[in-house]
C-alpha cells in the first residue's frame, strides 16, 4: 500500500541541544503531526560526527522525536551509515563503537538506514548484512542509492538498468528496503519496477526481461524498444561523451513520443540531453 513519510534533518542540532533547539525541535514536530505523517525519519547524514557521545545524544534527540510525534513508524540515518571512510574524510573519524552503541541506546521499534559496505554499494553480501544486524541490534532499513544521479559525477547519466545484485533472499535479512531514485522521477520508475519483480519473482529473474516490461509499463512497446537499444548511451556514456550532433538526434527521436503514453517519461531524457538536469561540485560533498 502506499504510505506518506517525510526525511526530517535536524542540521546539527546536537551540537548545542539546548532549551530553545528543543522548543524548535517540538515545534516542527507539531507540524508533523499536522500532517498525518504515517513514517518520520530523523537523518543525521551530511553533519558533522566524530564527537564523543554522538550516538548517545542522536538516541535522546530520536527519542524525544518518538515520544511527541504521531507518525506510525520510524527510523533515523547514522551520521555513519555504511563502512566507506569517505565518511569519516568528509564529517569527522567516526567515535569508538558508534553504531553499537546506537544500536544498544535506540528502541528497537526504530529502524536504522544502511548503505551497504560503501555508500553507493553494487551489490549487498548477506554475511555483511547479518555483521551489521550484530552490530545495530536489529535488521537494517537498507537505504539503495541506486538509481540515484543528484550529484555532479551521477547527473551526467540515466541510470536505466535493471536491478542486480539484490537478490530476493534479502528480504529475509532487511527490516525493508528504501531506494534513492535520480532526479528524473518518471524514468525511475522503470529501475524501482524491476526491483519489486525481484522480490516478486517464484523463479529465476531475467533483468533485460524486467527492464523491457517496466519501461513498457512506464511508457510504450515502442519506446521500451527504443529504450533497450539506448541504454548504454544513457547509462554507461553520459552526457559529456555525446557529441552536440549525437544529442539533437536523440531529442528528434525521442520528440516522437511526446504526444503518447510515454511522453513525461521522453520528456526527462529530452531535458537531460539538453543539459537542464547538470549540476555542480558544490551540491554533494560525498560524490
Amino acid at each position: 500500500g502506499l504510505e506518506f513519510g517525510i526525511g526530517f534533518s535536524p542540521y546539527e542540532i546536537y551540537l548545542s541541544f539546548d532549551d530553545e533547539a528543543r522548543k524548535q525541535l517540538l515545534a516542527r514536530i507539531e507540524t508533523f503531526n499536522r500532517l498525518g505523517l504515517d513514517r518520520l525519519a530523523i537523518l543525521f547524514d551530511d553533519m558533522k560526527g566524530g564527537l564523543p557521545g554522538l550516538a548517545r545524544m542522536q538516541v535522546d534527540i530520536a527519542h524525544l522525536v518518538r515520544d511527541h510525534a504521531r507518525a506510525r513508524h520510524f527510523a533515523i540515518c547514522p551520521t555513519y551509515y555504511s563502512y566507506d571512510p569517505v565518511l569519516d574524510q568528509i564529517f569527522g573519524k567516526r567515535p569508538a563503537a558508534y553504531l553499537e552503541e546506537l544500536g544498544q541506546k535506540l528502541d528497537p521499534k526504530i529502524d536504522i538506514f544502511w548503505t551497504g559496505e560503501v555508500t553507493c554499494s553494487k551489490s549487498y553480501p548477506p554475511e555483511h548484512l547479518r555483521e551489521v544486524s550484530d552490530l545495530i541490534a536489529r535488521k537494517p532499513l537498507l537505504w539503495d542509492n541506486y538509481p540515484v544521479n543528484d550529484g555532479p559525477k551521477m547527473c551526467k547519466f540515466l541510470h536505466l538498468r535493471a536491478f542486480e545484485g539484490r537478490p530476493r533472499e534479502l528480504a529475509d535479512l532487511l527490516s525493508g528496503h528504501a531506494v534513492n531514485p535520480m532526479n528524473q522521477p518518471v524514468l525511475s520508475r522503470i529501475p524501482m519496477l524491476t526491483l519489486a519483480e525481484i522480490y516478486r519473482a517464484t523463479s529465476s529473474y531475467s533483468p533485460a526481461a524486467a527492464f523491457r516490461r517496466a519501461a513498457e509499463n512506464v511508457g510504450t512497446h515502442e519506446f521500451a524498444v527504443r529504450l533497450a537499444a539506448d541504454i548504454d548511451v544513457f547509462a554507461t556514456r553520459g552526457f559529456e561523451r555525446l557529441s552536440h550532433a549525437e544529442k539533437q538526434d536523440l531529442v528528434r527521436i525521442y520528440s516522437e513520443f511526446l504526444n503518447t503514453k510515454a511522453g513525461p517519461a521522453a520528456s526527462e531524457i529530452i531535458d537531460w540531453l539538453n543539459g537542464r538536469s547538470i549540476v555542480g561540485r558544490e551540491v554533494f560533498l560525498t560524490q
